[in-house]
């Protein structure tokens, strides 16, 4: 289980990237929302992390990690109105290299993201890209 640093610093880094193109919409701060009251983080809390980021930890789990990785992916695909994904994907690809993920894994969610609906990828789906890419 991951304590609340580690929790404080996964929010803070959704909040970066889903200010990577612009302010947080309504969508993603509701989606991020969920998120922190998923990790028991109050929404004070929430709300000053959006104002005042805290220091990226690195996760020890590599199942965190993915999971982590997983929910930036759903970040970027809830906005809709957002055609161009170019910068979002290359931000991605990087948060997901900084977290200690396979590239080859990276790549492959990223390729097949665009053959689901509203590029979702499933997580079995995505669990097992990054089983094959670990073992």
């Amino acid at each position: 289980m991951i304590n609340r640093v580690e929790k404080l610093s996964l929010l803070s880094e959704m909040i970066a990237f889903a200010k990577y193109d612009k302010e947080i919409n309504d969508v993603e701060y509701g989606f991020l929302l969920g998120v922190a009251k998923q990790l028991g983080i109050s929404r004070s809390d929430f709300d000053y992390l959006i104002e005042h980021p805290v220091t990226y930890v690195h996760l020890k789990s590599h199942s965190e990690r993915i999971v982590q990785f997983h929910r930036l992916v759903l970040l970027m695909n809830i906005d809709q109105g957002n055609q161009d994904n170019s910068v979002g994907i290359i931000k991605l690809y990087n948060f997901g290299l900084r977290m200690g993920l396979s590239h080859e894994s990276i790549t492959k969610v990223l390729y097949l993201m665009e053959s689901f609906p509203n590029k979702i990828v499933p997580p079995d789906v995505l669990i097992d890209i990054f089983k094959t890419q670990y073992n």
